[in-house]
């Protein structure tokens, strides 16, 4: 499906009736990654209405040239709630980058915002800010490695704390695949001038009171996981969960405790 705001088309995809929850992936993938970790949950549920959302220059929504900082960024997102779902109240996930933006969408329209789930989420913008731990690989599988492409194996290698077979698969068509389609000029210009918001997202003024989950990798040398533990004040409803063996990815590395984690959220949610 396709939105159009302003001169672009954001493209996104509906799966399910029921309480909205709009789900956005990190830089550079695209909705694929979110639907991969997302749909083997809600799936099993009634009552859900999953969006699925590719951000400008990433899977199938193009860049435009005035999208030059991730505040405009967000108020595309922004834009596309309030379009496709107005005056309604919504659940929200963000992974990494789209941690960062949902936090936006907290500070700028949290009351309309019913439960956050923040998985590896972007706390500091600044890269050589960030408080990350070296990386590291727990599992190898060198026969598994040796099977790859070439062109594949670094960024799988860098990336991933444990590696199997499952796990490549997973990363390959719910990662990988969307890194490949990015718009790699445009998000490349962004980062270097534009990534940081222009505003302190996490000075709030108040409290979000709402059912929130933050789910961090211990191992996690993108963003870590010792930086979230800064915001946690500003979040009275949260589980915070560091996992052993998981990296940035945590979501096909630590698979099951993950679908525990969110099924409790939802559980939390519908408490409230």
């Amino acid at each position: 499906m396709e939105c159009k705001i302003r001169n672009i088309s954001v493209n996104y995809e509906i799966i399910g009736q029921g309480k909205p929850i709009i789900m956005i992936h990190g830089y550079y993938p695209d909705h694929r990654l979110m639907a991969g970790c997302m749909e083997p949950i809600f799936y099993k549920l009634s009552g859900y209405k999953r969006i699925y959302i590719d951000l400008p220059g990433m899977g199938k929504t193009k860049a435009v040239e005035w999208i030059t900082n991730s505040d405009i960024m967000l108020d595309i997102v922004i834009e596309l709630i309030e379009t496709i779902i107005p005056n309604t109240n919504f659940l929200l996930a963000g992974q990494s980058y789209g941690g960062y933006l949902a936090r936006g969408i907290i500070y700028r329209m949290g009351s309309k915002v019913d439960g956050l789930l923040l998985l590896c989420p972007c706390i500091v913008a600044d890269n050589e800010k960030r408080n990350t731990p070296s990386h590291i690989v727990l599992k190898r599988d060198g026969v598994l490695l040796s099977q790859i492409d070439l062109a594949d194996v670094h960024e799988f290698n860098e990336m991933h704390v444990v590696q199997t077979e499952r796990i490549w698969e997973r990363y390959r068509d719910e990662i990988l695949s969307g890194v490949k389609i990015a718009d790699d000029k445009f998000l490349s210009n962004l980062q270097e001038h534009g990534y940081e918001f222009s505003f302190d997202v996490d000075n709030m003024g108040k409290k979000f009171t709402k059912p929130t989950l933050m789910i961090l990798g211990r191992q996690d040398s993108s963003v870590g996981y010792k930086d979230a533990w800064d915001i946690l004040d500003n979040y009275p409803r949260a589980t915070f969960a560091v996992l052993d063996r998981a990296g940035h990815n945590l979501q096909i590395e630590q698979e099951d405790i993950l679908n525990c984690l969110v099924n409790e959220w939802l559980t939390r949610i519908k408490e409230s």
